[in-house]
């Protein structure tokens, strides 16, 4: 225990740095209380006894900061300098990436690079993505560790836990995200986007999202630029390991291939974090006109659109995000004049809707042509009933095997004996017969042994008396 001590002198578990690194090596940069947040977030219900917000934090902060302070001394974390609130910036060292990228279960090269300097401006770019992937992963506090809690925190917490849930996990994200137009994914060229976060959660609807996150300092064309940027990537094809070109994208993300005419590009979410002069009204307004050669679809007269190649782009407020996140009716697609939710945003349902109308009625047709035929063949079984023969002697009407036997089988074939009686019956006339032709010789034989005697003549009476 001594060693355990030495080697970790805060006292941190294995478990607690494992958290940590998963953090930070999603996040790049951070604050404590941004990683208990997303790695315990039942810590943020307790406590609540704690006189003032800063022993509060400090309290529910505790252990995540002593796990940083072991990182640290094994060179694995360090401070990334403050933010204008006071609260300390943490990032990941080389050596800690590699750490952190063993924890996710990532190649090294896929977990870009490390956060260092990014406080000495404020962060104010680097805070505002940590709480978009908090607004959209929705971390659920553990009720368990809250048993002992007073009832009102522990209703709080109850409420986060059934509110609807976010997409995926920690490990499901990624930020600043190389995404090269030319050049490799390890040495991207001029021309390529880097996307703010990268979400890949299939398993919640959402196999490939990227997200860009805009302070609203950027006018409409800076941001149409971009979205240049994220086109051209996504045209980008090259030659997969097996020989084949395939869209470069799809060489490092899982998505369905999706159905014929109709293979969009992976949808980009804008969200718009209001702490610029720009009004985001009036940019997304712009941007929709610049970038309408992208996310345009095809109108189909089943009453949607088809996204052949297009870039589906999705926009949103953080402040809508956080407080609603993707379950709610928050997001706006370029194109389509209400609001909806993320998943319905990024997906197509019109198009779902009229093919589930399309299979329903086909369906529909199945079943009446099912029940056209059950039809025929119950008539045909009443017509054959009718037709079926009845035994001549006892009147039940024959099996299928008796009415199949009595039926002409061919040419040459040798014809029933009986075609008017059933199984039963036949078998009686035929012992019927057969005894009759055995009683008819042995009748023929009695009478050749018994000579017939003829009446005495009045003369033999005579003598015999």
């Amino acid at each position: 225990m001594a060693g355990k001590r030495e080697e970790n002198p805060a006292g941190s578990s294995n478990n607690l740095r494992g958290d940590v690194l998963r953090v930070l090596g999603v996040l790049k940069v951070a604050t404590v209380e941004q990683i208990q947040r997303i790695s315990a977030p039942h810590l943020s219900y307790r406590h609540t006894d704690k006189p003032t917000p800063s022993k509060r934090k400090q309290a529910r902060t505790a252990s995540h900061t002593g796990a940083l302070s072991d990182l640290r001394k094994h060179g694995l974390a360090e401070n990334g300098g403050q933010l204008p609130g006071g609260d300390r910036l943490r990032n990941l060292t080389p050596m800690g990436l590699k750490a952190a990228a063993r924890e996710l279960g990532r190649p090294v090269g896929e977990m870009g690079e490390t956060a260092r300097g990014a406080g000495r401006t404020g962060a104010s770019h680097p805070m505002a993505v940590n709480e978009a992937v908090l607004a959209l992963l929705r971390p659920k506090p553990n009720l368990s560790e809250l048993a002992s809690e007073p009832a009102d925190v522990f209703a709080a917490a109850q409420a986060a836990f059934d509110a609807p849930a976010g997409l995926g996990t920690i490990a499901s994200y990624a930020t600043e995200a190389a995404l090269p137009a030319t050049g490799t994914w390890a040495n991207p060229g001029k021309g390529g986007a880097q996307a703010d976060i990268v979400i890949t959660a299939p398993g919640d609807g959402v196999p490939l999202l990227f997200v860009e996150i805009d302070n609203c300092f950027e006018s409409a064309q800076v941001l149409a630029a971009k979205i240049d940027k994220y086109m051209r990537f996504c045209q980008r094809k090259v030659k997969d390991v097996d020989g084949k070109e395939r869209p470069m994208w799809r060489t490092r993300w899982w998505v369905p291939d999706g159905r014929h005419s109709d293979r969009p590009h992976p949808p980009l979410l804008l969200v718009f974090n209001r702490i610029g002069p720009r009004n985001p009204n009036t940019v997304t307004r712009q941007l929709a006109e610049l970038t309408e050669r992208h996310w345009k679809g095809t109108w189909y007269d089943g009453g949607f659109h088809m996204y052949d190649g297009k870039l589906p782009i999705v926009v949103t407020g953080m402040k809508h995000l956080k407080e609603h996140g993707p379950a709610g009716a928050v997001f706006r697609r370029f194109g389509r004049p209400h609001h909806q939710t993320l998943l319905e945003a990024i997906g197509n349902p019109r198009r779902e809707a009229h093919d589930a109308r399309k299979q329903a009625e086909h369906a529909a047709r199945q079943r009446e042509h099912q029940e056209e035929l059950r039809r025929i063949a119950a008539q045909h079984r009443a017509e054959r009933e009718d037709s079926r023969p009845v035994c001549a002697g006892c009147g039940t009407r024959f099996t299928d095997a008796r009415w199949k036997a009595t039926e002409p089988a061919g040419w040459g074939a040798p014809r029933d004996t009986h075609p008017h009686l059933c199984d039963d019956c036949k078998q009686q006339a035929i012992t019927v017969e057969r005894q009759a032709q055995q009683a008819e010789p042995e009748h023929q034989e009695h009478d050749q042994a018994v000579p017939e005697q003829k009446p005495a003549g009045p003369w033999l009476s005579r003598f015999r008396a």
